[in-house]
């Protein structure tokens, strides 16, 4: 077995690895946010704009996001608002588009989603009346089905309980605790994005969260990933950390190759639960391989609206985006993001 202990003085890895010290930040500003203004919120501009950023950070980086020794690669989509508030259909598309002018088959390129409702729902799978869906050619993995999760991978810390994440709160209320000790204590990483592929891209939406603070990247790549994370919501104060510890995992880490994310329609109050009284657009693109600089310039974003709407700003004591700096995935330093332009 590998069970990914892990201690927040610690870099979580699997037992049998070398543990590391976690990597500290060299830019106090973390990497640079890529940006990309769309035209309107179309196949069309978002196609284009999407080149534009993947091409720019191609020539940055100097890596090329073609196919390696397993041809495939991921997308993890976020579907668990429902409609209203999932990853645009638009969006995904460009990213395939983009990732097939590269070499890559389109039964190769696999979406990985939590719900199999909220997928078809919000179009990723097909719908029962028309049976029709724009991503027939691409392969959906939906982690509910527990098809996808490896028993010797695994996240592994003493709390309670399996529910649905997104409505968790009211669905463990009077509700018997029925799972063993051992099943509490475990959440199963999904393993095609970090074990199939060559690599996979994050394409998360925004919206607050009560207990998590930013529901954005780092909680798409993690808690959205894997099985059992609602035991998390019966002991509040340990979600955060379970997500910046989530995100330090080495093997997840390094498949992951960016995150994109289209603030098309993002929510400032009342997340995750989808409320449109609440939502903002705007038509920004944004990449970049630093998950915790993007939800650290999303909270103050959020931040912003709460205040013009009367309410009070995302609670100060949740410190999810703070444990995951300290842990080297990324920086919070927003008044030094390095945004680039790619327009």
């Amino acid at each position: 077995m590998r069970p990914l202990v892990f201690l927040l003085a610690c870099f979580l890895v699997p037992l049998g690895f070398a543990a590391e010290a976690a990597p500290v930040p060299k830019n106090p500003a973390g990497d640079p946010v890529y940006q990309a203004r769309l035209a309107d919120f179309g196949e069309a501009a978002y196609a284009q704009q999407v080149e534009k950023l993947i091409s720019t950070y191609e020539t940055a980086t100097g890596r090329k996001l073609v196919p390696g020794a397993k041809k495939k690669v991921g997308l993890k989509v976020y579907t668990d608002s429902g409609p209203g508030m999932a990853t645009p259909v638009p969006l995904v598309k460009g990213v395939i588009a983009a990732l097939e002018r590269r070499g890559f088959d389109s039964k190769d390129i696999f979406l990985v989603g939590l719900n199999a409702l909220r997928l078809r729902m919000t179009g990723y799978l097909p719908s029962l009346s028309s049976g029709r869906t724009p991503f027939k050619d691409h392969p959906v993995y939906v982690l509910e089905s527990n098809r996808y999760y490896d028993p010797v991978w695994f996240y592994d810390s003493p709390l309670p309980q399996r529910f649905d994440p997104i409505f968790a709160e009211k669905q463990t209320q009077d509700s018997p605790n029925s799972s063993t000790k051992d099943e509490d204590r475990k959440s199963f990483l999904a393993t095609p994005l970090f074990l199939d592929a060559d690599f996979w891209i994050n394409l998360p939406v925004y919206t607050d969260h009560p207990t998590l603070g930013i529901n954005g990247a780092l909680v798409n790549a993690t808690l959205w990933n894997a099985s059992n994370t609602a035991r998390f919501f019966r002991s509040p104060a340990n979600a955060p950390a379970a997500v910046a510890e989530m995100s330090a995992i080495p093997e997840l880490r390094q498949t992951w190759v960016f995150t994109l994310a289209s603030l098309e329609h993002y929510q400032f109050i009342g997340g995750p639960f989808f409320n449109s009284l609440y939502t903002v657009n705007e038509p920004v693109i944004w990449l970049s391989n630093d998950p915790v600089i993007m939800d650290s310039l999303m909270r103050d974003r959020i931040n912003s609206h709460r205040k013009q709407s009367g309410f009070e700003p995302v609670d100060e004591e949740i410190r999810t985006l703070e444990f995951a700096e300290t842990l080297g995935v990324g920086s919070t330093h927003t008044k030094n993001a390095k945004i680039i332009r790619v327009d």
